[in-house]
C-alpha cells in the first residue's frame, strides 16, 4: 500500500503538528523497527528538507548506522565521541548551533552546520539516537526537541 504524505507550510510548530499524526499513523500498525525508522526519516526529510536525518542503533557497544535520508554517513560511532556519542553517553538531547564549535565533532560532511541528537531511551537504557543535521547554522531549538521527542516515544523496540 502506498502512503501519501501531506507536506505543509507554516511555523515550525505547525509543521510538526501536521506531520507527527501522519508519522504516527504510518508506524502504528507496523511491527518492524527498521521499516518504521525508514519511514520516519523519509517523512521528516520530506517535510523539513534538512540536510541529513537518520538513526543510529546501539549494537555491541557502538552506535551503528540505521535507516537515514541524505548523503552517506559515518557507519560506527563510539560512546562519548561526537554529538551522537555524547548524546548516547549522557542520555540527553543535544542541540548544537554550530557543529564546528563543538569539541570532538565528527565531520561526516563539511556541509553539516548545526545538529540535534535525541537518545532513544527505553527503561533507562539508550537503544539508539535520532540524528538530524542542517546545512544552516542555528536550525534547531527546544521546539524541535519537544516535537521530535513525541516521535521517539512512539518507536517500538
Amino acid at each position: 500500500m502506498a502512503e501519501d504524505l501531506k507536506v505543509t507550510q507554516g511555523s515550525k510548530a505547525e509543521q510538526y503538528q501536521d506531520i507527527i499524526p501522519q508519522i504516527l499513523g504510518i508506524i502504528s500498525d507496523e511491527p518492524d523497527l527498521i521499516a518504521n525508522l525508514a519511514n520516519i526519516t523519509a517523512a521528516l526529510k520530506e517535510q523539513f528538507n534538512w540536510f541529513w536525518v537518520g538513526f543510529y542503533l546501539v549494537k555491541d557497544n557502538e552506535l551503528v548506522l540505521a535507516p537515514f535520508q541524505g548523503p552517506i554517513a559515518c557507519t560506527r560511532i563510539a560512546k562519548g565521541r561526537g554529538v551522537c556519542g555524547d548524546a548516547w553517553e549522557k542520555s540527553e538531547v543535544l542541540i548544537v548551533a554550530d557543529v564546528d564549535a563543538y569539541p570532538g565533532h565528527i565531520a561526516c560532511s563539511s556541509q553539516s552546520k548545526s545538529e540535534i541528537v535525541l537518545p532513544i531511551l527505553r527503561n533507562g537504557v539508550c537503544m539508539g539516537v535520532l540524528d538530524i543535521d542542517s546545512s544552516e547554522l542555528n536550525t534547531f531549538d527546544e521546539v524541535d526537541a519537544q516535537y521530535l521527542q513525541k516521535i521517539i516515544d512512539a518507536i517500538q523496540f
